[in-house]
């Protein structure tokens, strides 16, 4: 990682704006996912983006750990993939007549998990751990990944061939799912008139590193919530368990996560405390994936229904 240090928060915040300015160089027209993707690094949370083939998901991933300095790994998800090739494997050595633990490249500081739904639900389970707990156990032993640790993964549309759905407790794992969908007619000639997108990600630089997006986590976590955002927080959260159509409604976890987001994207307004507004805005992402129905309906469509139905007191 680059030894970028922040001085003070108004430089931090200084910085902050210039990694989200370049991001947005880089995925054209997107400024709103953007900052939903910087609001899910911010809280904490690992970043599920589903979409077409083609659409900057992979650009996001690669222009998010170089803006912050992580470390990089990549992992091609296929139906044949194993958990020992994210995780790591002990392998016995002759000369100590010890195994040995080789660590996998979920070891880094971001892990761009592509095409996540094309490996099977045991290659995907191997990621609970990590995702959950910042560690991974092999052989009885626990090793601990790098602090910050930040999954960010892509999903194709399950109508595709040789997709796999993602396991409840895998879904529940990342914080927000976005989809980028296709550019703007402004958008997509600026990228056909424009640089590769390759040539720019490579002349990314840093603006913060690891220890600066843990000094935004906890500058994040003392971002004001009053008691009567946390009544319109419960408020939803209650009527996903009884609304008609939800068959599995949101947990405390999503709760927690919600909290955590909507702060992280008030500090990302320039705010010391939460707005209703806030809720609102990362309602459908941190949502969506979490809703199950009884009736077939998408689970953006719940998220919407329930934010139509809680009022805000």
């Amino acid at each position: 990682m680059s030894a970028i240090t922040p001085l003070r928060d108004e430089g931090l915040q200084q910085r902050l704006d210039a990694a989200m300015a370049q991001v947005n160089r880089v995925l054209l027209g997107k400024p709103r996912q953007v900052k939903l993707a910087f609001t899910c690094l911010i809280a904490g949370g690992h970043l599920l983006l589903e979409d077409v083939p083609g659409v900057g998901k992979t650009t996001l991933a690669h222009a998010l750990a170089a803006s912050f300095a992580l470390d990089f790994q990549r992992v091609q998800f296929t139906s044949d993939l194993l958990p020992s090739d994210i995780i790591g494997v002990s392998v016995y050595e002759r000369e100590t007549g010890q195994f040995r633990f080789h660590p996998g490249p979920i070891f880094t500081g971001l892990l761009l998990a592509d095409e996540i739904n094309r490996a099977s639900p045991k290659t995907q389970s191997a990621l609970l751990e990590a995702m959950a707990e910042h560690q991974v156990t092999v052989d009885g032993q626990t090793h601990l990944l790098a602090q910050p640790f930040f999954v960010v993964a892509t999903q194709n549309p399950l109508d595709l061939n040789g997709t796999f759905p993602l396991p409840d407790s895998q879904l529940d794992r990342f914080m927000l799912r976005l989809s980028l969908d296709y550019p703007d007619a402004a958008a997509e000639r600026a990228l056909l008139t424009g640089s590769d997108r390759r040539d720019l990600l490579a002349q990314l630089t840093p603006q913060l590193d690891g220890a600066a997006l843990l000094a935004l986590y906890r500058q994040a976590q003392t971002i004001t919530a009053s008691a009567a955002l946390l009544d319109y927080l419960q408020a939803l959260l209650a009527a996903s368990r009884r609304h008609a159509e939800v068959r599995v409604g949101l947990s405390p976890r999503a709760g927690l996560a919600l909290l955590s987001a909507a702060r992280a994207w008030a500090l990302l307004s320039g705010r010391t405390h939460v707005l209703p507004e806030d809720i609102q805005a990362l309602f459908v992402p941190l949502a969506a994936h979490r809703l199950l129905s009884t009736r077939g309906a998408s689970g953006d469509t719940l998220a919407r229904q329930l934010l139509a139905e809680v009022a805000v007191d």
